[in-house]
C-alpha cells in the first residue's frame, strides 16, 4: 500500500515542527506565535514548490517600514548635529541588505529558513538578500504580535553596535555608485566589471575585477558575483582616491 502524500500545508507544518525555534527566539528576546514565526521563515521558493502557500513577503514589507524608522529616531537622537545627508547615509549603510545579512548570521538565523530544493542546493541560507529579507519579516511579526515599542526595543538591540558605530561613509554602502560617482567627478569612462567563479554549484567562490579606461582598479572575492563586486568596487575607490590621475580626464583623451 503506497504511503498517501503530504499536502503542501502539511510539508511545511512537518519541517517547520523539525526544527528547535527556541535558540532563536532567544536571540531576538522575544517570544512569537507559531504560526507567525513560521509565516515569517517561508520563503517564496518553498512557498511555491509546496502548492504556492503564503510566504514572507508581506511581513518582509511591514518589517521594512518598522526597522526604517526605529533606526531613523535613533540616529536623529545620537546625533543631533548632522546633516540630514549624513544621518540619511547612516541609515541606509544599517539597514542595507549587507547590514541586515550580518545581524541575520550574528543570530544564527540561515539555519531557521524554509527554502525550496533549488535554493538549499545554492546556499540559499547564505544569500544575503534572503537572510536580509527573511529578517524584515521577522521584525514584521514581532511588530504584529507586540506592537511598535517592542519591535523598535528589538531592533535596536540587535543593531546596537551599528548604530553606535553608524558614520556616513559605512562599509556596507554601495561601493558601486560610490566608484561611479568618483569616475563621473574625475571625467573618466564607468567601471566595467569581470567575474569568474570556481567550485561546485552549491559553494562557488567569485571573483570580480572592476576596470576603468582599460585599467585594473580593484579585485574582490565573495560566495556571491554581486558582493564580489562591490568589494571590487570598494577597492578601486580607495585606488582612484589615492591616485586620481590614473584616470582622471581620461573621457577627454
Amino acid at each position: 500500500m503506497s504511503k498517501k502524500k503530504l499536502t503542501g500545508a502539511q510539508t511545511l507544518n512537518a519541517v517547520f515542527a523539525g526544527t528547535d525555534h527556541a535558540p532563536l527566539l532567544e536571540s531576538l528576546g522575544v517570544d512569537l506565535p507559531e504560526d507567525l514565526l513560521r509565516l515569517a521563515l517561508t520563503h517564496r521558493s518553498f512557498a511555491n514548490e509546496n502548492g504556492h502557500l503564503p510566504n514572507n513577503e508581506r511581513l518582509e514589507f511591514l518589517g521594512d517600514a518598522v526597522l526604517g524608522l526605529s533606526v531613523a529616531s535613533k540616529l536623529y537622537e545620537n546625533y543631533p548635529t548632522r546633516p540630514e545627508s549624513d544621518i540619511s547615509k547612516m541609515r541606509a549603510s544599517i539597514v542595507s541588505r549587507y547590514g541586515l545579512a550580518d545581524i541575520a548570521r550574528e543570530i544564527g538565523l540561515g539555519a531557521y529558513i524554509l527554502l525550496g530544493k533549488g535554493e538549499t542546493t545554492t546556499g540559499g541560507s547564505d544569500k544575503d538578500s534572503i537572510l536580509a529579507d527573511t529578517t524584515e519579516a521577522l521584525l514584521g511579526a514581532i511588530y504584529l504580535t507586540h506592537g511598535f515599542e517592542v519591535a523598535r526595543d528589538v531592533i535596536l538591540t540587535l543593531f546596537k553596535k551599528k548604530i553606535d558605530n553608524a558614520s556616513a561613509t559605512g562599509r556596507h554602502q554601495d561601493w558601486k555608485t560610490v566608484l561611479q560617482e568618483l569616475c563621473a567627478s574625475l571625467k573618466a569612462p564607468m567601471p566595467v566589471y569581470t567575474a569568474t567563479s570556481v567550485g561546485p554549484e552549491h559553494e562557488q567562490v567569485f571573483t570580480a575585477v572592476a576596470t576603468v579606461n582599460g585599467l585594473e582598479m580593484g579585485q574582490g572575492v565573495g560566495p556571491n558575483k554581486k558582493l564580489a563586486e562591490q568589494k571590487a568596487a570598494n577597492q578601486a575607490v580607495d585606488k582612484l582616491k589615492a591616485s586620481p590621475q590614473l584616470v582622471a580626464g581620461s573621457v577627454d583623451a
